[in-house]
């Protein structure tokens, strides 16, 4: 079922905006900016940064506390951190549906995107988002795995509470950000239920992450240290 899409309160004379991203292989946060540029409607444009710059290497290997990308640049205002940007993004575009209209769904979206913001450190470490690999029988830790368990039980919990086809009925910001989840499930051949495995598919079936797929695909590997791990 393709996603019904929302009419955005951006325009064909919007502003200029840019998005600072890194790499489109390995940068979870950076998709997870730039699928709720494309939600909101917002035109904008990609500024990549080097994954040579020590900075932006030492985020995307996990060293780094504070994450500098994604970086949204909108009508005179610069805000980071993908939950701000996603705030930013729904107050300036409210037609858009990033948050639903309903108080206690607007409440439990909150939580579980705030939950996969600050959570899940197991699965990050031991499943880095690799959107051009694949690992077949990927042999997953006990401790990555009580991450999965516990994003699968959100994710049959919000499907089986809104109906589906996406976490809260219709596209919104938890989508986008459990988007780099979807990608990990498929890189490292995660095992699912199948209502959770028809939603991984559905999220990377989505238009937009076919982009980021694609462009992902085109990039070197260099990130030598992801991809020689495993």
């Amino acid at each position: 079922m393709p996603p019904k899409t929302r009419k955005s309160s951006s325009s064909s004379a919007a502003p200029t905006a840019a998005l600072t991203i890194s790499s489109k292989n390995y940068g979870s946060w950076s998709l997870r900016g730039w699928l709720l540029c494309k939600m909101a409607g917002l035109e904008f444009e990609e500024k990549p940064v080097s994954s040579d710059d020590p900075s932006i290497r030492a985020e995307l290997l996990l060293l780094s506390p504070s994450f500098l990308v994604p970086r949204l640049e909108h009508n005179g205002i610069t805000v980071w951190d993908t939950l701000a940007i996603a705030d930013y993004l729904h107050e300036t575009f409210p037609k858009a549906g990033l948050l639903p209209d309903d108080p206690a769904r607007r409440a439990h979206c909150r939580a579980i995107c705030g939950e996969m913001h600050s959570g899940f450190s197991n699965l990050r470490a031991a499943l880095p988002m690799n959107v051009k690999a694949h690992y077949p029988k990927f042999k997953v830790w006990a401790g990555a795995q009580a991450d999965i368990d516990r994003i699968t039980t959100i994710w049959r919990e919000c499907l089986d509470a809104y109906g589906g086809p996406y976490l809260f009925g219709e596209l919104s910001m938890a989508d986008a950000m459990y988007a780099p989840v979807c990608s990990r499930f498929a890189t490292y051949d995660v095992k699912l239920d199948a209502a959770c495995a028809a939603y991984r598919d559905r999220i990377l079936a989505l238009p937009a992450m076919k982009e980021w797929a694609k462009a992902a695909r085109s990039e070197p590997d260099d990130l030598e240290e992801l991809d020689a791990e495993f």
